[in-house]
């Protein structure tokens, strides 16, 4: 069983600005500098863009973890979507989306992700990562609009 979120971020910034900066690895990996990620293969500075991927290596409640995503597919300024090709999640996938509204940008992150683990990989989704993942996205959002 897989959770389901969304996180909805308005901003002045304009949208082509808000789509560089959020498949730009120097601002995600200043987006989780508590969780001391780093990007360790694949593009490991600047933008990622289609078809390429990038591994990363955090810590998330004290335990290590890598995580390869892809960007699989990108309509530049609109949208781009990443997903776990390898990983601790059973299925990653994040949609980005980028609309002008009223004069401003609208970011909208669609995330669905399921845990391995079976019966203790539902717990795990619902009690701990679904509260968590999406504490991650605003974070990383906040950070993106702030910096």
């Amino acid at each position: 069983m897989a959770v389901y979120f969304e996180c909805v971020t308005h901003t002045q910034m304009s949208r082509t600005e808000l789509f560089d900066r959020s498949r730009s690895i120097d601002a995600h990996l200043g987006s989780m500098s508590q969780t001391k990620e780093q990007a360790v293969a694949g593009v490991q500075s600047g933008l990622i863009s289609f078809g390429e991927q990038v591994t990363w290596k955090a810590r998330h409640f004290g335990i290590p973890f890598r995580l390869t995503t892809k960007i699989t597919a990108m309509d530049p300024a609109r949208m781009f979507i990443d997903e776990q090709l390898r990983g601790p999640f059973k299925s990653f996938h994040h949609v980005h989306e980028f609309f002008d509204v009223d004069g401003k940008t609208m970011m909208i992150d669609r995330v669905s992700f399921a845990a391995p683990f079976g019966p203790l990989g539902w717990v795990a989704e619902r009690l701990v990562l679904g509260w968590y993942m999406p504490q991650l996205i605003r974070q990383r959002n906040k950070f993106l609009l702030e910096n």
